[in-house]
Order: structure tokens, then sequence, then C-alpha cells
């Protein structure tokens, strides 16, 4: 479980974040949503330990992050995997090094149990013998599957997702919402999920958090959203389709 409690923060005059207050269930996809500059971004900035808030903390299991030692910071880090919106694969690295690559750089495995670890992540999202291709040569859908593998790959209690359907197509977006429903379920995963996509808030969003210029302006379930009765947040469901 993560917690965030009263969490602000500014850049320079700009207040982008202000007292957000919000609990993250694990075994649950926890949504962001909100309009671009809205503040999510920068909200999964915050709890990755990438930006430091102004006021507030972040709790992971009830340790709190934000006023951690670099050393207690670098153990949290370990349990997050991160897919970034870009994929952010390495070029000149083939499928299975870039999956492999944080196995290499946090895990004390043996390279035979390491290539072990990088079959069991690919062949969960649905990559098997393709080990040996480069980035160059996969479709966006097989990116963000590969960029899931890597993610995963140290076994992470929390897997933040920023914006995963982002320049994909209706089909392959469901595939990659499919994925990390099935990876949170399966492995009781805490996933944060930055999201403009509604067909996905409504497919997977088990808890939903929608941010307003800064502001916490409602929670709860997929169920919710379809009654509720704040208008900013159905003008933006509105807008989605």
């Amino acid at each position: 479980m993560i917690e965030v409690r009263n969490i602000s923060k500014s850049f320079g005059d700009k207040r982008v974040l202000n007292s957000i207050n919000m609990t993250f269930l694990p075994g649950k996809c926890n949504m962001v949503i909100g309009t671009s500059g809205s503040g999510k971004s920068v909200l999964m900035k915050l709890m990755v330990g990438l930006e430091v808030p102004d006021e507030g903390a972040i709790l992971f299991d009830g340790n709190d992050f934000t006023n951690m030692d670099y050393d207690d910071k670098i153990v949290i880090r370990r349990q997050i995997g991160m897919l970034f919106q870009s994929s952010a694969l390495f070029d000149s690295l083939s499928v299975e090094d870039n999956v492999g690559f944080p196995l290499k750089m946090f895990s004390t495995m043996s390279k035979e149990e390491q290539k072990e670890r990088i079959n069991f992540c690919l062949k969960h999202v649905k990559l098997e013998n393709q080990n040996h291709k480069f980035p160059s040569e996969l479709s966006g859908g097989m990116k963000k599957r590969v960029g899931i593998a890597r993610a995963i790959a140290l076994n992470p209690k929390y897997l933040f997702c920023d914006e995963p359907n982002s320049g994909l197509d209706p089909l392959t977006s469901r595939i990659i919402d499919n994925l990390i429903q099935e990876i949170t379920e399966e492995f009781k995963t805490t996933t944060i999920v930055n999201s403009h996509d509604m067909k996905s808030v409504f497919d997977i969003g088990d808890n939903i958090l929608y941010i307003n210029n800064g502001n916490k302006w409602w929670e709860g379930s997929r169920e919710a959203i379809k009654v509720n009765t704040n208008k900013e947040l159905n003008e933006f469901v509105s807008a989605s389709f």
C-alpha cells in the first residue's frame, strides 16, 4: 500500500499540486486521471523519488519514503518497477539485454538465473523467442511489452505506468491494459497508472483519482464514475469519447 499525505509541489511561482491525499491499494490497479498539465505526472515523479515534495509525505507500507536517508530509499526503489511513456528502451541493446538490465544492475542472480527470469518475463508479455531483436525491429506495442517485461524483472511490489497507451492503436491499447491487469492481480502488485484513456479506466481501473488543476477533485471506483455528479469530471469523461 502507498499513502500520499498532504503532498504539495511548486515550480517557481506555479503551484502544481495542492495538498493531495490518496491511498493506493495493493493488488489493485490505481489510476490517476486528469488533463495535460493537471499535475498527475508530477505526482508520479514524487512517488518514485524523481522529485521532492515541498510539503507532505509518501509512505510505502507505512514507511516514510520522503524522509528516509539515501540507503533506505534505495531499498524501496529496488521494489519499484517503472513503465515509461516512451518505453525508454536502450536502442543499442537487444530485447533480452533491455529486460535483463535491472537484473544485471541490482540483483545477485547468476547469469543462468538472469536468463531464466528474462525468459519468464518475456513469456508473461507474450514475446517468447524475441530475445535477440532490437528496438528498431519492434512495433510500438511490442516496445511497450518489452518495457513491461523490464519493469517486472525484479518482481516489484510497486508498478508505475506513465501513459502506457500513449501512441498505440485501440486494439494494442487493450492488450497492454490486459497485461497490466494480469500482472497486478497475479503478483498482488500495487499498480499506479497515469492515463488519459477512459476506456482503460472503465476496463481495469479499480481505484481512481481525478486531479484538476493540481487539486484532488474526485476519488472512487470505475462504477462510481458512471453515476458521479462532479461537473469537471463528467466533462473530462465526455470529452474522452
